[in-house]
């Protein structure tokens, strides 16, 4: 590892801080203005509505514009917005729908500088280090996003609500004065043509590729059903009404422990992998993830909801880190920014539909159903996975892929 990943690193933590203290605290205050499922789930759809409509063009400008500025800039941006919606809180202006529109513009800054960071990582590390390197910034965005954003964030939902915005971005703001640190040009190079030219060249060749197709599917089926369920969850979760009836400090804790299995996951991913092999590693941690969604449901125990976050948060983050490794193993550097957008568009851009349908649901049928629902398609998704790796179950996942001509995708 260099000195430019450990800028990289540091300014990761510190973001990641600021999106634990936000994705945790957001909900935490719908709670306190309604009870309603639907416009609770109104802060998930906002957090992921940008990634079904910026992610293309955002990948577009990581492929064209220096990474790094790109990231800066972001970071920038979504300072400005919390702080200013900080403000508004300290002057009594807060309500659930400020709240949504802060959230949705920094959700914005959020794709600008997630799809930069994936793309500049390969040009900050060696190809051999990339594995290490992304269990080190997965481990970073658990530990800051959960183990210590979480709790924070339940303080200060009790205690100073404002800061629940205020230090997001000022966190946002210090992230980015990090990355000026980081030295050289991040610059991709090759030929500049219309925008539009250059997504659909992105969405051809990843369509082009039969695994990375498959893989960015199933996630997106995972990440819709997910959404779906997270966001109504807090319901079940918070509050008198509920059915475990935790404080949000509990709520908290919960989400430290998740963070805390999580950095551990991303640690000895690449060892996991190594022993049972990367197809194997990824379709049994999905499957894992996904039956421990039922525990809640069926056992609404709170002891017992402590040690399923743990297993939640190790099989979260050994999958997510095969999967970023792969993708940027797969793609070629010029078109690194462009795929991963497109990777990202369909594997996130259902969260936001997700979510609102789950409020929906959630209001309609009760929360049972969406949890249940949410558990039964994301079977089914990793059940289309195992048809297109089972034939090279323990092969690394980059054998899945045939590389076609970029010259003749173009």
């Amino acid at each position: 590892m260099n000195r430019s990943f450990g800028f990289l690193l540091s300014s990761a933590t510190l973001s990641n801080l600021a999106d634990g203290v936000l994705k945790v605290g957001a909900p935490l205050l719908a709670v306190s203005f309604t009870r309603s499922p639907a416009q609770v789930a109104l802060v998930g759809a906002a957090t992921t509505l940008p990634w079904l409509l910026f992610a293309l063009p955002a990948g577009a400008l990581a492929d064209r514009l220096d990474r790094r500025r790109i990231m800066v800039t972001a970071n920038a941006l979504r300072a400005g917005v919390l702080v200013a919606a900080g403000a508004l809180a300290v002057l009594g202006l807060m309500n659930l729908w400020v709240m949504l529109a802060a959230v949705l513009l920094a959700s914005v800054a959020e794709v600008l500088a997630d799809t930069s960071a994936q793309s500049v990582l390969p040009m900050a590390v060696e190809p051999q280090a990339l594995t290490r390197a992304n269990g080190r910034l997965q481990s970073a965005q658990m530990i800051g996003n959960e183990f210590a954003g979480s709790p924070l964030a339940g303080v200060l939902v009790t205690v100073l609500p404002a800061a629940v915005f205020g230090g997001p971005g000022l966190l946002y703001a210090a992230a980015g004065l990090l990355l000026l640190g980081m030295r050289g040009s991040y610059q991709p190079a090759g030929a500049r043509r219309p925008m539009a030219g250059e997504i659909a060249e992105a969405l051809r060749w990843l369509w082009s590729q039969r695994f990375l197709r498959a893989l960015a599917l199933t996630a997106g089926t995972l990440n819709f059903a997910t959404a779906a369920y997270w966001g109504v969850f807090v319901l079940w979760l918070v509050g008198e009404e509920s059915r475990f009836g935790l404080e949000p400090s509990g709520y908290g804790l919960m989400l430290t422990v998740f963070a805390a299995g999580a950095a551990a996951g991303a640690l000895v991913s690449e060892r996991i992998s190594g022993l049972l092999g990367e197809g194997r590693t990824l379709i049994g941690m999905w499957l894992l993830n996904t039956l421990l969604h039922l525990v809640p449901l069926f056992v609404p125990v709170t002891w017992l909801l402590y040690p399923t976050a743990l297993l939640w948060g190790i099989s979260s983050a050994v999958s997510n880190v095969l999967v970023i490794s792969t993708r940027q193993r797969l793609i070629p550097t010029e078109l690194l920014g462009r795929v991963n957008a497109a990777y990202r568009l369909i594997g996130m851009g259902g969260m936001p539909v997700g979510a609102a349908l789950g409020g929906v649901l959630g209001e309609a049928a009760g929360l049972p159903a969406v949890f249940g629902g949410s558990v039964v398609l994301s079977l089914v998704a990793v059940g289309l996975l195992w048809r297109v790796v089972r034939g090279r179950i323990s092969a690394p996942l980059t054998s899945q892929a045939t590389i076609p001509d970029i010259s003749r995708s173009r």
